[in-house]
């Protein structure tokens, strides 16, 4: 129990910053999708780069963050020396990366659709280059239990995101001033914008960083550089497949769409800007990910934690599903967050919620074949989901546009999900209380079908009073059976509460 507590004031830090930036970050999308309306197909240009960075942010830290974890904890390794060898290792590849692009930046431009703004991906490129180093000295602040300085960090980075955004791509406009002196009728607003600011900001947060760089001077253990590729080369194809998994779609689907490239990108925009309100699933999932990875390792050498994981598998479904049923009580008013020509996708959002959670219980069932350094296991997962997810998306999009991207995430996740947990309780058995699990799914199954009803039916302001009596229901179920208040600090003497599982 007290590692239990251990790993939720972590997970309280992590989330709690993460749940701010999220939200200050949530602030770009009614910015951009006000000033890039669905129908130019701007939006849909962001949501296609990015669909891209997402996945260069893999390949450039190639699992070094869990390999990081993993041999900072592991006997006769010294710590110092693994921080300087993994910085030096990112270091060498983001720098020789950038200069391979920047040398052939014209013809990759062309090749992925932008032969006329080769800049969209030199600047993108360098900004990914630049935080896939940054991934370590961050990791390195979660080995030394530094939440507050790492969540600062990430905070930061967001809100100069936004002020800059809002600033280039609002104020200034209106102002009819621009970044070099007085707006003329030559200036154009670009996307562009989007991606050197991006650049600006990743910039500042390496500045930041210095006093974690200075670790770069323990050397560089070419012996521990070899053990570590080793470990982390599956972890490379876990995290490519993975990441294909969220990110495939917004690449395929320009590609595969039936219809023109500008209506291709205007329905993409539609998209990407709908599945940012399902995101709230990534940022839990993120939270819990950020305490959990150096909570695991750094108690694997104790006899034996497997009631542990049960025990946390369960809390981060209840608390998932009840930040589920949430964003579908309240989806009339979170959909105030994109532009209104954007509302159309707002049916994809429970589907991509539901595939958010089945990765959480994936990443969270993952720590069976890390443990025992068996990661080829989870590269076998990630890319069988790969799989369904491209096959889904190359068949349907020609026919459901984007809501395939939708199904096809939700169809990869549920089978990476289901191939983990029954091949990992022959080789690393746990017994997850699936029992309490199910009665969880089937409630807010049920709880979810009936907001459905309701918004056919109900006004919005007697949706929203139904849709909170719904919520407080599930809340009710928690308290009854796994939370009393009795067990919370501060408040729980009030009550006595002895009903448990």
């Amino acid at each position: 129990m007290a590692n239990l507590k251990s790993l939720a004031k972590d997970t309280a830090i992590y989330g709690l910053s993460s749940i701010v930036a999220r939200f200050i970050n949530y602030l770009l999308v009614p910015i951009q999708t006000a000033r890039f309306a669905a129908s130019g197909g701007e939006y849909g240009v962001i949501t296609n780069v990015f669909a891209y960075v997402s996945i260069l942010i893999i390949l450039l830290t190639f699992g070094m963050e869990t390999t990081f974890f993993r041999f900072m904890n592991r006997d006769g390794e010294q710590p110092e020396r693994i921080y300087s060898t993994a910085l030096r290792m990112l270091a060498f590849t983001s720098l020789g990366s950038i200069a391979v692009v920047l040398a052939l930046l014209h013809p990759i431009a062309a090749a992925i659709g932008y032969a006329d703004h080769p800049e969209y991906v030199g600047v993108m490129y360098v900004t990914v280059a630049i935080d896939a180093f940054m991934a370590i000295p961050f990791a390195y602040l979660r080995y030394q239990h530094k939440p507050v300085k790492f969540a600062a960090l990430k905070i930061f980075n967001i809100l100069l995101n936004i002020v800059l955004n809002l600033l280039y791509l609002i104020v200034l406009p209106k102002l009819r001033l621009n970044l070099f002196g007085i707006y003329d009728e030559q200036f154009t607003l670009d996307v562009a914008f989007v991606f050197y600011i991006n650049l600006v900001c990743t910039l500042c947060s390496l500045l930041l960083l210095w006093k974690e760089l200075r670790g770069i001077r323990f050397g560089f253990d070419g012996a521990a550089c070899k053990r570590m590729l080793t470990y982390t080369w599956p972890l490379l194809i876990m995290g490519v497949a993975g990441q294909l998994n969220q990110a495939a779609s917004q690449i395929l689907f320009p590609y595969f769409y039936d219809g023109s490239v500008e209506e291709a990108r205007a329905q993409l925009g539609i998209y990407g800007a709908c599945i940012k309100i399902a995101m709230i699933m990534v940022m839990i999932t993120q939270a819990f990910r950020f305490a959990y990875e150096p909570f695991v390792f750094g108690n694997s050498k104790e006899k034996d934690n497997r009631e542990t994981y049960a025990q946390a598998m369960k809390f981060y479904i209840i608390f998932t599903l009840m930040a589920f049923l949430c964003v579908m009580g309240y989806l009339d008013v979170l959909k105030y967050v994109i532009g209104q020509s954007y509302w159309d996708g707002l049916r994809v959002v429970p589907i991509v919620m539901a595939a958010e959670i089945m990765f959480g219980v994936f990443f969270n069932l993952s720590f069976w074949y890390k443990l025992t350094d068996h990661t080829i296991w989870g590269a076998y997962f990630s890319g069988i989901g790969a799989v369904v997810l491209i096959t889904i998306d190359v068949l349907l999009i020609p026919h459901f546009s984007y809501m395939a991207c939708a199904w096809g995430g939700f169809a990869a996740y549920a089978t990476s999900m289901l191939l983990s947990y029954f091949i990992g309780q022959h080789y690393y058995k746990i017994d997850y209380p699936l029992k309490d699990i199910a009665c969880y799914v089937g409630l807010t199954a049920i709880l979810t079908a009936l907001m459905l009803c309701g918004a056919k039916y109900l006004p919005t302001w007697a949706q929203l009073a139904s849709n909170t009596i719904f919520i407080l229901i599930f809340a009710a179920y928690l308290i009854h059976f796994d939370l009393p208040l009795k067990s919370l600090p501060y408040i729980g003497r009030f009550f006595d509460n002895k009903t448990t599982h």
